[in-house]
């Protein structure tokens, strides 16, 4: 108990503090989750679209991988990146190992399977009647996908808002291709489990105490605009 205590009196004094390292680690936290959630939101959302309404030939694989990939482990995103991001690797030339860049790319990885499968779920769940009734309207394609996503916004907030819960928590990924460099790659994830290796526990209880206040805050804004959106 006084351990924790003395997590969030350290936590209060950092930010009272004004301590650059702490505001300059929390917004790269921010910049790089908000910049992997918006991402795979901007790919996500049409790809569970297309999964979820139309019926193709190998249409049942993809729908496993996606699913396999929600449950991707963070570790073996970090190990695909580095791979492909590694001097030798097909992006290599790229330099962008031990960069920003590559947390989001590995962040991406986890997310993105997230939101296409829950977007897909909600649209799979769309009623017949429904669709045969915006068909007999006339309803051109665009305007029929316009309306189906009305429909499932609020299925479409949580799985935005089930990613960016993986990007935010995420940390194998993140110290394997960012290298927690500071100044440069570190966050807010990385920076505690470094912390709680050299003992410092309430320097760690700190950090977590911020990383979760910035988690709440942000999804307690996603589930604001969530909830009004059900009340049009």
């Amino acid at each position: 108990m006084d351990l924790l205590i003395e997590g969030m009196r350290e936590a209060i004094e950092m930010l009272i503090s004004g301590n650059p390292e702490i505001f300059e680690i929390t917004w790269l936290t921010l910049k790089v989750s908000l910049s992997a959630i918006l991402i795979s939101t901007l790919i996500g959302i049409p790809i569970g679209v297309i999964l979820g309404l139309t019926a193709f030939r190998g249409r049942r694989l993809l729908l496993v991988l996606v699913n396999i990939g929600m449950g991707l482990p963070p570790v073996v995103a970090g190990l695909w990146i580095t791979m492909l991001l590694w001097r030798s690797g097909p992006l290599g030339s790229l330099t962008l190992l031990y960069s920003p860049y590559a947390i989001v790319m590995a962040q991406v990885l986890v997310s993105l399977p997230i939101v296409i499968g829950l977007t897909c779920s909600a649209f799979q769940q769309i009623d017949k009647n429904m669709l045969i009734q915006i068909k007999s309207l006339g309803a051109t394609r665009f305007q029929t996908v316009s309306l189906l996503l009305r429909e499932t916004r609020i299925a479409i907030m949580a799985a935005i808002m089930a990613g960016f819960g993986r990007v935010i928590a995420e940390v194998g990924a993140a110290m394997m291709v960012g290298g927690n460099i500071r100044g440069e790659t570190r966050i807010l994830t990385t920076s505690i489990v470094m912390e709680v290796s050299k003992g410092n526990f309430d320097v760690a209880l700190a950090l977590s105490f911020i990383l979760m206040s910035l988690a709440f805050i942000i999804t307690f804004f996603l589930t604001i605009l969530q909830q009004r959106n059900k009340k049009q």
